[in-house]
C-alpha cells in the first residue's frame, strides 16, 4: 500500500496539504482526494503537518488554487516542492488581487 504524505483537495489545485511533517530531500507521494491522480514530489523545505506544498513551479503574481478556488497570489516565485505559506503568498481574502 502506498503511503501518501500529502493530499490534494481538487484536481487542478496548485498545492497539496502535508499529512506528516516533511523534510528537505524526501521524495514523497500524494494523491487527489476525488479520483486516482497521484503526484511524486521532491521536498525542498521543511513543511509542517497541515501546511501546503507546491505541486508545480509558480511565477510571482500567479494565482494559487486550493479546493478548486483562488486562495492567494504568489508574492515571489515558488518552486515545485516548496512550502506555500504567508512568506510567499498573499491571501486573496485579506487584500490580495483576484485577477478576475
Amino acid at each position: 500500500m502506498v503511503e501518501y504524505k500529502f493530499l490534494i483537495h481538487k484536481d487542478g489545485d496548485s498545492v497539496g496539504v502535508a499529512t506528516d511533517d516533511l523534510k528537505p530531500g524526501e521524495k514523497i507521494k500524494g494523491r487527489v482526494l476525488e479520483g486516482s491522480k497521484e503526484y511524486e514530489i521532491d521536498v525542498l523545505d521543511e513543511i509542517p503537518l497541515g501546511h501546503k506544498i507546491s505541486l508545480k513551479d509558480v511565477n510571482k503574481g500567479e494565482i494559487i488554487i486550493e479546493y478548486g478556488e483562488k486562495i492567494g497570489v504568489a508574492t515571489k516565485p515558488i518552486q515545485k516542492g516548496e512550502e506555500v505559506h504567508v512568506h510567499n503568498i498573499q491571501s486573496i481574502r485579506w487584500g490580495g488581487k483576484n485577477n478576475g
